[in-house]
Order: structure tokens, then C-alpha cells, then sequence
């Protein structure tokens, strides 16, 4: 038995024969290893059940499953920050209620995206640290089988659950179980992988917008090709399919609950079928999203001219507080340098509505005598970067050395895949 630990090719295709005969999965593995070894046949599978076989490895699938997923996770936002460092001072139009608003800077836009990958990175980590084993328990979670295999000895039923536990890479296992681990885990794996891909979403409907205004694209090849008909189009068609598979995520994480909920007493089996197809797929498919976030976080391209052309269309308007208050702080009356600057305004939106010219506002109060006490200082109080507040040392605080980020991150950063993922060694398929 101990020499035939390793499965051959051709054990396989006995498993697959004998699964064929049986109509049991676990059973055919039984029969083909008693073949391998025939000498232990009569001891393989000793008090256990089915589950003491699919229920434990599933566990193990989860676990490294979810290692795989938050060491790339960690890259992508590691990769973003320095997208957010670089680009912490660049102002851009913030939109609420899909309107311009108040100038923000596109790193500290991008630190929206990272506090909420951060929160899935969290969810994810929470989910992989309650993760137990299931150990040795039997048919029904009593452990009654092995207490007969041990003669009634309790030590040794406990001793053989913990050996197999630590075997297994666990430091604990489950003192409660049915014949299955509880489908709860299931549950709050398919929340925080579920959570992660309305993040992706949110990401790729950013960024999407972003695109049709021209003001930061992702990752488009050399000769790649936006569209059949229309040569010219640039689509962000990785930015949509991480919208599609983030959709596609979220649906997949609900089949869980409903799996947990129809669970009846010890263990039914309308759970299996769609546990084997959900669970990977989730997985599957949050592994397709971090390759997509990986691939358009190392390349995205801004185009600050653009930027502040669409910050110069909107500015005038932004402005006109500050026109207010540079005219008080001249002795001038607040409401007299309120009413000039409204009917100066509504001159302006008439231009830029009615007859599709450009925002002629800072000609039209330029123009105003009644302005002249502060012509010197327009300049200055049009500067787009006196609009954005604390962006910039918001983005630093955040994202720098002994920030959230970087706190966050420690714990992979030293691991030679971390440092792959990073390089673009390790960042899987083009997508």
C-alpha cells in the first residue's frame, strides 16, 4: 500500500472502468487501488465513507484554491497603487450622478477601485483562515465506525483525526460535523469570491467610461483590432468581458445558499451535482478576472491632454466661487458678485447649449468691469489644481510605505511568486 501511493495513468483508466460498473465514484478509486494493492484491499476505505474522501479534498481545493486567488489579488493592487502614485497629482472631472462635479486626480480615483479590492482581499483572507478540516468522522459525524476499528478507544479515534488533519496541511479540524463539512463554508466563500466580482464590475464600468470619454484607455496592441466594420474603434473589450465574468461571478456565488438551505439533517444528496460545477467554476472564473485585472492594471494609458481639455469645458463653472470670494475678500458685496456672476453663467450655458460653442465664461467676466479689482489673479484661481483638496495626500497616505496598502500587502510581498505576478513572469495567459 505504502509503495503504491503515486497514481499511474493507468490506474486511472481502472477507475474509470470500474466508476462505469459501480456507478460510484468513490467506490471505482476504492476497487482500483485494492487492484494496485492487493494486499491491503481488505483494509482500504476502513470506516469511512464516501465523504471522508470528496469532503476532505474538497477542502484542500478550497484552501489552495483561495492561496492562489489573494497572492494575485495582492499583485493587482500592489500594481494599481503604483498606477495611483503615479498619477496622485494629475487633476480630472469627478462625476456624481454621471455629471461633472468637483475636480478629484486620477490616482485618487484609482484608490476608489483599491479600497474596495482591499475589502475583497480581507473577505477572501477571513474566508481562507476560518477554513478546518473535516477530518476523520464517519457516516454521520459520530466518528462511531473508526471507534469500532480502535475497539472503543476514544485517544486513539481523537489521535487518527488529528494525524490525518495535520497530513493534510490543517492545523485544526472541525469538532462538528454531519457526513459532510457544513455547506456554510461553501456559503461564505461564494459571498467573498461573489463580492470580488461585483468589484470587477465596478472597475471595468469605470474604466469603460472612462474610454468613451477618451481620457484613459486600457491596454490596446499594436495591431489589435477594435472592429470588423469600423477600423478606427479602440473597444474596451477586456475592460467589458471582466464586466460579463464579474456578472457571471456574482450569479455563481448564489447557488451556494440555496445549496446550504435545502441541506436536510445529517446530509442529503441534491447537493453534489451542483457543488461540482459551481465550486470550480467560481474559482475558474475569479481566476479569469484577476488575469484581466492584472493584464489592464500594468498598462493602462491616460491621456492628461484630454483630461484637461474636458476640465477646461467644465472649470469656468467651478470657478465661479472662487470668483465670489476673491471679490469680497476686495470689499465688494457677496450678493452683488453672486448675481454677476449667475447672469454671466446662464450667457455662457446658452453658447455652449443653444449654439455649440465652446465655455466663454472667463471672457465674459474678463470683460465685466465689474470684475476688473481681481483680474490679476484669475490665473491663479483657475489653476485645476487648487480644486482637488487633499487628493494628492490622500492618495500618499494610502498607498506609500506604513499605508493601508502596504500593510496589507506585506505578507505576500516576499514570496517569489508575488515578485513574478509583478514582473509579468507569473500573470498566467494573454487575455
Amino acid at each position: 500500500m505504502h509503495q503504491k501511493r503515486t497514481m499511474t495513468d493507468h490506474d486511472f483508466e481502472i477507475a474509470a472502468a470500474e466508476e462505469k460498473r459501480r456507478r460510484h465514484d468513490v467506490m471505482a478509486h476504492v476497487h482500483a487501488y485494492g487492484q494496485a494493492a492487493p494486499e491491503a484491499a481488505g483494509i482500504i476505505h476502513w470506516g469511512a465513507t464516501s465523504c471522508y474522501v470528496t469532503d476532505n479534498a474538497d477542502l484542500i481545493f478550497l484552501r489552495n484554491g483561495l492561496d492562489i486567488l489573494l497572492l494575485k489579488l495582492a499583485a493587482v493592487i500592489q500594481k494599481l497603487s503604483d498606477f495611483a502614485q503615479t498619477y496622485k497629482d494629475l487633476p480630472c472631472l469627478g462625476y456624481t450622478h454621471g455629471q461633472p462635479a468637483q475636480l478629484v486626480t486620477v490616482g485618487k480615483r484609482a484608490c476608489l477601485w483599491i479600497q474596495d479590492l482591499l475589502m475583497d482581499l480581507g473577505n477572501i483572507e477571513r474566508a481562507r483562515s476560518d477554513l478546518r478540516f473535516r477530518g476523520v468522522k464517519g457516516t454521520v459525524g459520530t466518528q462511531a465506525s473508526f471507534l469500532q476499528v480502535f475497539k472503543g478507544d476514544h485517544s486513539k479515534v481523537e489521535q487518527l483525526d488529528e494525524i490525518v488533519t495535520k497530513k493534510a496541511g490543517f492545523d485544526s479540524a472541525f469538532t462538528i460535523t454531519s457526513q459532510t463539512y457544513s455547506r456554510k463554508i461553501d456559503v461564505d466563500i461564494g459571498h467573498a469570491l461573489g463580492s470580488f466580482g461585483a468589484t470587477c464590475q465596478r472597475i471595468g464600468g469605470d474604466i469603460r467610461h472612462l474610454a468613451t470619454f477618451k481620457e484613459i484607455e486600457e491596454p490596446f496592441e499594436t495591431e489589435q483590432i477594435g472592429s470588423s466594420a469600423m477600423a478606427y474603434k479602440r473597444n474596451p473589450m477586456r475592460s467589458e468581458r471582466m464586466c460579463s465574468l464579474g456578472r457571471q461571478l456574482g450569479n455563481l456565488a448564489q447557488n451556494p445558499p440555496q445549496t446550504y438551505a435545502a441541506q436536510w439533517f445529517e446530509r442529503s444528496l441534491d447537493d453534489s451535482a451542483v457543488r461540482r460545477s459551481t465550486l470550480p467554476e467560481m474559482f475558474l472564473t475569479a481566476d479569469a478576472l484577476l488575469l484581466l485585472l492584472n493584464n489592464i492594471c500594468s498598462g493602462l494609458v491616460v491621456y492628461p491632454a484630454v483630461i484637461q481639455r474636458r476640465i477646461n469645458e467644465e472649470l469656468p463653472f467651478m470657478a465661479t466661487e472662487n470668483f465670489i470670494m476673491a471679490m469680497v475678500d476686495k470689499g465688494y458685496s457677496r450678493q452683488d458678485a453672486h448675481e454677476r456672476i449667475r447672469v454671466l453663467s446662464h450667457e455662457a450655458a446658452e453658447q455652449v447649449k443653444l449654439h455649440g460653442k465652446d465655455n466663454d465664461l472667463i471672457e465674459r467676466v474678463k470683460k465685466d468691469p465689474f470684475f476688473k479689482p481681481i483680474l490679476d489673479v484669475v490665473p491663479e484661481l483657475l489653476d485645476s489644481r487648487t480644486f482637488v483638496g487633499r487628493a494628492p495626500q490622500q492618495v500618499e497616505k494610502f498607498t506609500a510605505a506604513g499605508g493601508e496598502v502596504q500593510m496589507a500587502l506585506e505578507k505576500y510581498k516576499a514570496s517569489k511568486a508575488f515578485k513574478d505576478l509583478m514582473s509579468g513572469q507569473g500573470a498566467g495567459p494573454t487575455v
